[in-house]
């Protein structure tokens, strides 16, 4: 899936400007120009064509296959949304879902704080992924209506998506309800707003929610608990905890909602 996007966005590419995004007289060194270089905004006829089209071709063509759009998200997006068109349901809903759920209660606070910094575009695609759940009647999901909403809108390419397993990891929220403003924040995929131009403004002002309503002193050793890294990473870590107060700074959240991997084995728990 993430590879017939990467595609589209080559092909969207040539059809507003008219040139490859990556060129060179052989296959591999296209490859190596894949690798190398980045696609070409600057140069006619970029200048001229909108902003929307720029930053839908720029979502679809992030070598992080974690950053690209969705298809769904794709058809939700600006420059090609059409409010007769309604949106389909989309699965990384539910991967994401899956994984906030199982997180931290640390972790779960640094997502409902960027939620409340989402931009409108964003909350277009979440209000349609949450009316597809068909709310009960307080305007809340559990999981029956995640798995109802399977039920309607399965696809093929579901088929193929460990669609059992991931239901089953959803299995506590057959315990819970959870409401719309949770719901974005379960919802959020911080390595795609990573890609967003405006992602430094969204972390600031998310980092302010987060300061009112989340941070909270942390040690090292549990910081590195959240990351799950070992204590070869505590040099690293030191720098995102301030001194004045023992809290997260603003890099120190932001490396608490994207991850953190170090090439070292020895810095993981195993």
């Amino acid at each position: 899936m993430e590879a017939d996007i990467w595609s589209i966005g080559v092909i969207t590419y040539i059809l507003l400007c008219g040139s490859r995004p990556f060129w060179a007289r052989t296959e591999s060194g296209i490859f190596r120009s894949v690798l190398r270089s980045d696609p070409n905004f600057d140069d006619m006829p970029w200048p001229s064509v909108s902003p929307e089209a720029k930053d839908f071709v720029k979502r679809l063509l992030n070598k992080d296959y974690r950053k690209r759009m969705t298809s769904v998200q794709a058809l939700a997006h600006p420059w090609l949304r059409d409010d007769s068109r309604p949106i389909p349901l989309d699965i990384l809903i539910y991967r994401l879902l899956k994984l906030y759920l199982h997180a931290s209660p640390f972790k779960r606070a640094a997502l409902k704080a960027l939620s409340k910094a989402l931009t409108e575009d964003e909350l277009v695609y979440l209000r349609a992924q949450f009316r597809l759940l068909e709310p009960n009647r307080d305007g809340s999901v559990s999981l029956e209506n995640f798995k109802m909403a399977l039920a309607q809108n399965a696809t093929e390419a579901m088929g193929e998506s460990r669609v059992p397993d991931i239901l089953n990891a959803m299995g506590l929220l057959a315990y819970r309800k959870m409401y719309f403003e949770e719901f974005c924040a379960a919802a959020i995929s911080t390595h795609q707003l990573e890609a967003v131009e405006g992602w430094e403004q969204i972390a600031s002002a998310a980092f302010e929610h987060f300061e009112q309503e989340g941070n909270r002193v942390i040690s090292i050793e549990e910081l590195a608990r959240e990351l799950n890294v070992g204590p070869s990473a505590y040099s690293f870590l030191k720098d995102w905890i301030r001194i004045s107060d023992g809290k997260l700074n603003l890099l120190g959240y932001k490396k608490i909602l994207h991850g953190v991997t170090f090439r070292s084995s020895n810095t993981r728990h195993h």
